[in-house]
């Protein structure tokens, strides 16, 4: 399940509906443009649109995948200390400073560029999923070690 505000799930599907229509067809009318330029081989403008076209398809398929295919949330997430998705998780390894970070879709907070981002199927999300303000949970890292993460709080997340 992906969590997304309803905000952020608008701006996607505004997003999907440009890049399916007038961006789809503003790079086709760029490549039909140099097409008619003549040699494919050594058409810069050619390759260029023909690349801005695939990376433009792949975005449409991604955006289709999230919003069509997996279930969205976008009611508030409760605010019961608990860490579960839509949550703004405050944490720390033991002994160090506090980390902030965000269990949802990389989406959400897009245009907030000052936290990060984590899926609730990543390795620390998943360690952390469902764990209230106040506990130590063990996490194992990627090289193998154990380490103590205290929850210090799950707030709802707001944009």
């Amino acid at each position: 399940m992906i969590w997304l505000t309803q905000q952020t799930a608008d701006r996607l599907r505004a997003e999907l509906d440009n890049r399916r229509g007038p961006l789809r067809a503003e790079i086709v009318e760029r490549i039909s443009a140099a097409r008619d330029e003549g040699d494919l081989k050594e058409n810069g403008g050619y390759h260029a649109a023909k690349d801005e076209q695939g990376t433009n398809e792949a975005r449409v398929r991604q955006l289709e995948e999230m919003l069509e295919s997996h279930q969205l949330t976008v009611d508030t997430s409760p605010d019961d200390n608990t860490v579960s998705p839509g949550k703004v998780v405050t944490y720390r390894y033991a002994g160090d400073d506090d980390e902030v970070f965000l269990l949802g879709a990389r989406e959400i907070a897009e245009d907030q560029t000052d936290i990060e981002v984590y899926s609730p199927e990543s390795p620390l999300g998943a360690a952390l999923l469902g764990a209230k303000a106040g506990e130590t949970v063990d996490f194992e890292q990627p090289n193998g070690k154990v380490a103590k993460i205290e929850i210090v709080s799950a707030v709802p997340f707001t944009s």
